[in-house]
């Protein structure tokens, strides 16, 4: 494992983690195109636990809001940001159960080839194009309602196929929901919090019964570089979202699915 290595993947997965280009499917691309060895579970854990500290500092009102929403649940009161939180919990039950079931069957396995990966960033970016085409902005994510949260939610199950994008499918039903660009990414990236906790804590467990130091100084480096790269991220793609459209995306991803089929045919 070499330097150069953990710092590809921590700056592709940093890099497309929150935007609408599928960091999955860039990821396995990195191990289905070249000879370079996939890092193991570990690595992945640390990837996410980066790209999670970062979404959670830059969004740190947000996380203070539904930590507090949450305490909220646990104690039985009704609150603004118990009611926030529960929106999340609703979004968030879909993904975890499809991913299940998804994993128990192995199907999970067989999604990562390239030539899935490629199919899936182009069909998945027509929608994302329509619904951001024409869809309204009159809708608050503070006034979210259980029905919009679930469709969202049902949406990102979508996310479970490399290449479709987590951020690309929860964005495209947030903006056909009536959402603002600003919002939609806004929520897409509250939404990725509890769904990195739990795919990472799956893999903790791997982290921790190596107790191998240097996988794990490997695994702080990586989480480290992640972060940075993941923050920077964010930030420049909250502020696109402010002015201008999601077509360089859409554009990005189909270039992408067209050269990968012609590369592999």
């Amino acid at each position: 494992m070499t330097f150069a290595h953990i710092f590809l993947l921590a700056a592709i997965q940093g890099l497309t983690e929150f935007i609408p280009v599928s960091s999955s499917g860039h990821l396995n691309l990195v191990h289905a195109m070249t000879d370079l060895p996939d890092l193991g579970v570990g690595l992945d854990v640390a990837l996410h636990a980066g790209t999670l500290l970062a979404v959670m500092v830059y969004f740190r009102r947000d996380t203070g809001h539904l930590i507090g929403g949450g305490v909220d649940i646990l104690r039985r009161r009704k609150s603004p940001a118990a009611q926030q939180a529960w929106m999340i919990i609703l979004a968030t039950v879909p993904v975890l159960l499809a991913a299940a079931a998804l994993m128990a069957s192995g199907w999970l396995t067989l999604l990562r080839s390239a030539q899935v990966i490629a199919w899936a960033s182009i069909i998945f970016a027509v929608p994302l194009y329509l619904a951001d085409r024409y869809g309204a902005s009159d809708k608050s994510l503070e006034t979210l309602a259980a029905r919009p949260a679930l469709l969202i939610g049902l949406a990102q199950v979508l996310a479970l196929i490399p290449g479709a994008s987590r951020s690309g499918v929860t964005i495209m039903a947030a903006r056909g929901l009536g959402f603002d660009r600003a919002q939609a990414a806004r929520f897409s990236m509250l939404l990725s919090m509890p769904v990195i906790f739990c795919f990472a804590i799956i893999g903790l467990a791997d982290l921790l019964a190596n107790g191998d130091p240097t996988a794990l100084g490997h695994a702080a480096l990586a989480a480290a570089l992640a972060a940075v790269f993941a923050f920077i991220a964010i930030d420049i793609f909250m502020r696109m979202m402010q002015r201008m459209t999601l077509a360089p995306f859409v554009i990005y991803r189909i270039a992408l699915g067209i050269g990968l089929l012609l590369l592999i045919s």
